[in-house]
């Protein structure tokens, strides 16, 4: 079973998904058009995608992936890799390490650090395998410590607990983004619907359906449903 307290949805993600980042961004705006961000947070939680795939993150999968994706949410600033493909990231263990070292600080900061890192990626082609860039990105959010989350890098005080965390619940999640509920409920990537037309890599993704409403669903009912914790 995945604990989740009261006032919080657990999301399991990876900060190179896309879907997620889709799925997350749709959240946040509309909990800040009910004005809700005070009564419920999101607990974001690692699915390490490079340790289920058994690889890292390819270029060319979100290559393949933006075209589509962008379509979805095309006020996000999606681009295709600007920067020089040897400076694609190797691995975002990292940078999802960052997001767990800032939620040491609070809710608050590792929400906004990790939206900050999808941006630096998906956006503006930055690498966020990289620590000095990682902190260079938490220099610019107002609710978190830069200077605490390098010494948190530096001495892996959020690695432990992630990790351990991911290997617990990683055969319950199905993937990123994976929603959990204080009732118990979850929903993986919640509203959409794709399938892939060939090899990940080589082919392309086909959406479905989608139905940005689903967001504002899971919403009222994560605001509204009784916990599972006694």
């Amino acid at each position: 079973m995945v604990d989740v307290a009261p006032g919080t949805i657990v999301v399991y993600t990876d900060v190179a998904c896309g879907w997620s980042t889709i799925a997350l961004d749709r959240f946040y705006r509309r909990r800040r058009e009910l004005e809700a961000e005070e009564q419920l947070r999101v607990d974001l939680r690692l699915f390490a995608l490079e340790d289920v795939n058994r690889f890292p993150i390819p270029k060319r999968f979100l290559d393949a992936e933006i075209p589509v994706i962008g379509a979805l949410t095309p006020d996000f600033g999606w681009k295709p890799w600007q920067s020089d493909a040897s400076t694609w990231p190797n691995s975002t263990l990292p940078a999802n390490e960052a997001v767990h070292a800032a939620k040491q600080q609070s809710w608050q900061a590792a929400e906004e650090l990790d939206m900050a890192i999808r941006r630096a990626f998906f956006c503006d082609s930055r690498p966020i395998d990289l620590l000095h860039e990682l902190v260079a990105i938490a220099g610019d959010c107002p609710n978190v410590d830069e200077e605490r989350l390098n010494s948190a890098l530096e001495t892996g005080t959020a690695r432990a607990a992630m990790m351990r965390d991911y290997r617990s619940h990683r055969g319950r999640v199905q993937g990123s983004p994976h929603f959990f509920l204080a009732d118990g409920s979850d929903i993986h990537n919640p509203g959409i619907g794709l399938h892939w037309v060939g090899e990940p890599g080589a082919g392309f993704p086909v959406i479905d359906s989608d139905d940005p409403e689903a967001i504002s669903r899971l919403i009222d009912h994560a605001m509204n449903c009784p916990s599972n914790q006694s």
